[in-house]
């Protein structure tokens, strides 16, 4: 027993809460990732109207809030008929928004690979596929690491929203624990130590990133600065 009332249950409760906080970070960052690169690659489409759908999807993502979208996943689809577990709604919603944003994010990457690399690449008669996979993208991969790093803070941070749907995740683990023991600071303030924990790594590791990139990158060519995805969210 310590002091406030928490024991060594409660800590253990708390540690699920980490864990499951973890894997709905990997979940949204994986499959959004997967689909926020088709995403950007549908941006820079040749084709007006497959770029028209990506804008319209980033716009509508980007311009509701997250709370609504795990609204819409977990009571919209339950209307439908679809009964989800906390946890699936959880990680559709997640997902969705990550694709908006990382594909976003991964577009301006994309386009800001030097004018002068995509038409070397058209000089040796590559296909479109060829530019992108050989020249474009490796160069692109580079300058988005920084931010996609920085952006994995988002996701962690937001994930604490997915108790809403009654997935319990570290934030509601620790309501859960406050309603028990009745101990707010105490309980929020090692959650907040907790979130801290998880996220200082990453935004230091971002950082170091884009200086490493800004010291690497041929005259010319700007990185994108990792924090300029905090004011995506």
């Amino acid at each position: 027993m310590i002091d406030g009332g928490l024991n060594l249950y409660h800590l253990q409760f708390l540690a699920m809460g980490v864990l499951w906080t973890v894997c709905l970070s990997l979940i949204a960052f994986v499959a959004g990732g997967l689909a926020g690169a088709v995403i950007a690659l549908c941006r820079i489409s040749p084709n007006q109207a497959v770029r028209w759908l990506a804008i319209g999807w980033i716009q509508l993502i980007q311009g509701t809030p997250l709370l609504v979208v795990l609204f819409v996943c977990y009571f919209g689809l339950s209307i439908m008929g679809l009964e989800l577990p906390g946890l699936v709604a959880a990680s559709i919603a997640m997902v969705v928004y990550v694709s908006a944003y990382l594909g976003e994010i991964w577009r301006g990457c994309i386009q800001s690979v030097p004018r002068a690399q995509w038409e070397a690449a058209e000089c040796l008669a590559l296909t479109r596929i060829q530019r992108m996979r050989l020249v474009v993208l490796p160069q692109a991969i580079r300058i988005a690491t920084p931010p996609t790093v920085g952006f994995m803070v988002q996701i962690v941070k937001n994930t604490s929203l997915a108790s809403v749907v009654g997935f319990v995740e570290l934030a509601r683990a620790g309501q859960l624990i406050n309603n028990s023991v009745f101990e707010p600071f105490i309980v929020y303030l090692i959650i907040a130590a907790i979130y801290f924990c998880l996220c200082f790594p990453l935004s230091r590791w971002s950082q170091r990133l884009e200086r490493r990139g800004a010291a690497n990158s041929p005259q010319g060519v700007a990185p994108v600065p990792a924090s300029a995805t905090l004011s995506l969210t």
